[in-house]
């Protein structure tokens, strides 16, 4: 029971075993939740708080259950695995949501810079494609997270460090503009 909830959430109920590209459709899979989140204003003051929690949680048992399951996978960093893609995405997501005044719509439609007028999805839009960027081409040091650390934590850390940069430069892009 608990190997078939750990498999589960490891491959988000299924989403790893895609036949093409898992790992994009698990990151864009994560910026819909986000969106639909935002959009129906679950995403209101304190809950926001709740969904870093969920975030942190799901790190640590993926972390914990990469490695318990790791022989139910044919390796470490399987394809199936696409758990760490749901976290590493949702850090540039949350970020969004913790973001600086004016960064995102304030839902009055009377924004006064370029930055307000951009809408939400462009946001998602823009983080997926980043995030993609790094998870795909694995600049330093993520190749070498991702060529060194063959366990439950390096299969997560390429991946938190990738949305770690992704979140570097949205909020680049952010203070260029405002």
């Amino acid at each position: 029971m608990i190997k078939n909830i750990g498999v589960s959430i490891l491959t988000m109920f299924g989403v790893g075993y895609f036949k093409y590209a898992p790992g994009t459709a698990a990151s864009f899979i994560t910026c819909l939740i986000f969106y639909i989140l935002e959009e129906s204003k679950f995403i209101l003051h304190d809950n926001k708080i709740y969904i870093l929690i969920f975030v942190i949680f799901i790190l640590f048992y993926s972390i914990v259950f990469i490695d318990k399951l790791s022989k139910h996978f044919k390796k470490i960093d399987s394809k199936e695995i696409v758990i760490d893609e749901f976290v590493g995405q949702s850090i540039p997501l949350i970020a969004i949501l913790f973001r600086p005044e004016g960064f995102a719509p304030t839902g009055k439609n009377d924004y006064s810079t370029f930055i307000a007028d951009t809408p939400w999805i462009v946001w998602i839009l823009l983080s997926f494609l980043l995030f993609r960027f790094f998870d795909i081409l694995k600049p330093y040091p993520i190749n070498l997270i991702d060529k060194k650390i063959k366990n439950g934590f390096g299969v997560m850390l390429d991946d938190v460090v990738a949305g770690i940069f992704t979140t570097v430069i949205l909020y680049i892009i952010y203070f260029l503009w405002f």
